[in-house]
């Protein structure tokens, strides 16, 4: 049996995800990421079922895994209970422990994940609050989000009193007895290593690809690039 394959079925979600595919198609036919992407589902299920070294590692080094938008409409559509969806996370853990991720564009991007959602859960708790968004970043979000941003807390204590401040309510600000259970979760689950693994592979790909290490030039690099053709 592959080693790659092996080390996916370790994963309960590729065991949940992949028990018959019969190549029908159907899941890249409901997909939105394939409307707007070179991306298959149907094709990467097929290539993890060849149990084929280099095919499934081209996988785990490429852009492709990344395409997927995790909405698993594939899940309730295929008529063999597959959930491509699973697979691809599956493919993508295993490409974060082995490192493989730093070798793809989109891959690369899992350091500016880390950084922006993934530390402001063990920063606040949330994995988004509205001053994450920051408008230098996201100027997808238009100028009324830059004002929204500079009066947040004019604008959101209309609706909550405790918005950034102890008390209940949604967007609170969580005690730190609280925050220093949820650092212990990641530390016991695993959670803590696997992002200083991220920041590990990103700071050697950085320093290959000629950065001084894994600095904010290299993060706002990887965070803004997109040399990936979409459909018109």
């Amino acid at each position: 049996m592959s080693r790659y394959f092996e080390m996916l079925m370790e994963d309960v979600r590729f065991r949940e995800g992949l028990k018959s595919c019969m190549n029908c198609g159907i899941c890249t036919g409901v997909c939105p990421a394939a409307e707007f992407y070179d991306y298959d589902p149907r094709q990467i299920v097929a290539i993890v079922q060849t149990r084929d070294e280099e095919q499934i590692e081209r996988l785990l080094k490429g852009d492709t895994i990344w395409f997927c938008g995790e909405c698993m409409s594939c899940r309730p559509r295929c008529p063999r209970g597959n959930t491509p969806g699973y697979v691809i996370q599956a493919l993508r853990t295993l490409s974060q422990k082995l490192g493989f991720f730093v070798e793809s564009e989109k891959g690369r991007q899992q350091l500016a994940l880390k950084r922006t959602i993934g530390e402001n859960i063990l920063r606040t708790g949330y994995c988004v609050t509205p001053k994450l968004v920051a408008p230098d970043l996201h100027p997808e979000q238009g100028p009324v989000w830059s004002w929204v941003y500079r009066n947040d807390r004019e604008i959101y204590c209309q609706f909550n009193p405790t918005y950034d401040r102890p008390g209940p309510g949604a967007v609170r600000r969580i005690d730190d007895a609280t925050l220093g259970e949820l650092h212990r979760i990641f530390d016991e689950t695993g959670g803590t290593a696997f992002f200083e693994n991220i920041e590990r592979c990103s700071e050697r790909k950085a320093r290959e690809l000629g950065y001084d290490g894994a600095d904010e030039r290299y993060f706002m690099d990887v965070y803004t690039r997109n040399s990936q053709n979409e459909d018109e």
